[in-house]
């Protein structure tokens, strides 16, 4: 098995990296996957969990209906903001308009790893572990073996992501850009606005102003794997929140989003066995 590149990717905060780690077939004769569930957190996950969400985008689902649109339209602080649908348009002539792992059955068994940047990754040994899974998800450099997922918080990352694989004009959003990119178009995919809100309202209750990229990062695994491991997520043992890539102690969650609620929820899905939390100590 080939072990997947742990480099960071500095281009845009909006991007997360799909690996696929392994060629063996997903379906299986039996479950082999760790199919505890607690039955007292079967509630507390249905009230939350929606099976009929759009999750990527495309063009059949593509219409925002009215709240959609301007709850995605407040994150946005371009004075000037392009035409949605036509931008649509133009991004599914590029890349791939169909609807992404929706193969989901009581035979299949997918385990996914989603990496955070905490500096709990630090010596923490997981490398092994998170290449035997079938996906990692991260954001992380790619090359053009991987697939390429974007979060939208806006339309003019859309228009980047379409910049990238055409005139590569585009190196400022809200922050500087890569205006290029090494990535297969074949293998883009694009989280739905909607699926960024229902994260937001129904696993967040609307706690801060938007989730972060690591938290819809793994809801975003509990839709397409059967099996969830989470690493790199939370303070290290000292309680630094800071980057595994960074040398320093600044205790900071983020000002846009509540990283404690996004701690808790996370926790709460460790303990019923939604997903599985590494701390990396």
């Amino acid at each position: 098995m080939e072990k997947a590149p742990l480099n960071m990717f500095n281009s845009a905060a909006c991007i997360v990296l799909f690996y696929q780690m392994s060629t063996r077939s997903f379906l299986k004769d039996s479950c082999v996957c760790n199919c505890a569930v607690d039955l007292e957190g079967r509630l507390w996950f249905s009230q939350r969990y929606n099976p009929s969400a759009n999750v990527t985008l495309n063009s059949k689902n593509s219409p925002l209906d009215f709240h959609t649109y301007w709850w995605w339209k407040s994150l946005q602080n371009e004075s000037t903001v392009a035409n949605y649908t036509k931008v649509v348009e133009v991004l599914f002539l590029l890349f791939p308009d169909k609807e992404h792992y929706s193969d989901s059955s009581p035979r299949r068994c997918r385990t996914c790893a989603v990496v955070g940047n905490s500096g709990n990754l630090n010596a923490s040994r997981y490398g092994a572990l998170i290449d035997s899974q079938d996906f990692v998800i991260s954001t992380v450099d790619m090359d053009e073996t991987t697939h390429l997922i974007l979060l939208p918080f806006k339309i003019l990352d859309l228009q980047w992501l379409i910049s990238v694989f055409t005139s590569k004009h585009i190196d400022l959003t809200y922050m500087y850009v890569k205006p290029s990119i090494k990535a297969d178009r074949n293998k883009v995919m694009i989280l739905h606005p909607a699926f960024m809100k229902y994260v937001y309202e129904s696993w967040l209750q609307s706690h801060g102003k938007y989730p972060s990229t690591g938290f819809i990062s793994v809801i975003f695994a509990l839709y397409i794997c059967d099996e969830v491991s989470v690493f790199g997520f939370g303070p290290t043992k000292d309680g630094a929140w800071h980057h595994y890539f960074e040398d320093f102690s600044a205790d900071s969650v983020g000002g846009s989003r509540d990283g404690d609620f996004e701690g808790r929820v996370l926790s709460k899905l460790h303990e019923t066995h939604r997903i599985t939390m590494y701390k990396g100590w």
